[in-house]
This record gives structure tokens, C-alpha cells and sequence, in this order.
């Protein structure tokens, strides 16, 4: 199952979600995001749980817990919304 994780400290690396999740039963991975401009974390991320039933319970636990100084929102990852693709009008700028 995949968990979103977000309100993530900009200082929380992968790792920091694996050893967190970990607790809960084996984690395939962690993703913590990052604006590719500024390389500097978005504040969110995920972490992938093969079992659905400590992934339900990681998510119960892990939901207001407080890592790195922030309290962080835990929940099931949804599939990302389909956006309708940006066109830059050249006459617009």
C-alpha cells in the first residue's frame, strides 16, 4: 500500500521515513519529494508498505505524530488527479 506523508520537516531525508514506518512492519520505500528547481523538499512524501494491515496501522499511528519537530498528516495515498496540460500562449506574456 502506498502512504502519503505530508508537513514533512524540510529536513526529513528517505531514510528518516523508512526508520519511522519501519516500526509498523517492512517498508519497500520512501520518497521523500523535492522542487527540481531549488532541490529543496516540498514538504511531502511516500512510503510504500507491502502489507496492507500494517500499512492501516502505520497509518493510524504515524497520523499526527510529530517527526523532526512538525506534526505530520499520514493517510492512503490517492491516485494523483489527471490536469489538463499547460499551453503557453506566446501572445499572453
Amino acid at each position: 500500500m502506498d502512504i502519503y506523508v505530508s508537513n514533512l520537516s524540510p529536513y526529513v531525508a528517505n531514510e528518516d521515513l523508512i526508520n519511522q514506518f519501519s516500526k509498523f512492519g517492512v517498508v519497500n520505500s520512501a520518497n521523500v519529494i523535492f522542487d527540481k528547481f531549488t532541490n529543496r523538499s516540498r514538504g511531502f512524501g511516500f512510503v510504500n508498505m507491502p502489507n496492507d494491515a500494517e500499512a492501516q496501522k502505520a497509518i493510524q499511528e504515524m497520523d499526527g505524530s510529530s517527526v523532526e519537530g512538525k506534526t505530520i498528516a499520514v493517510s492512503k495515498a490517492r491516485p494523483r488527479e489527471e490536469r489538463p496540460a499547460r499551453s503557453y500562449n506566446n501572445n499572453q506574456w
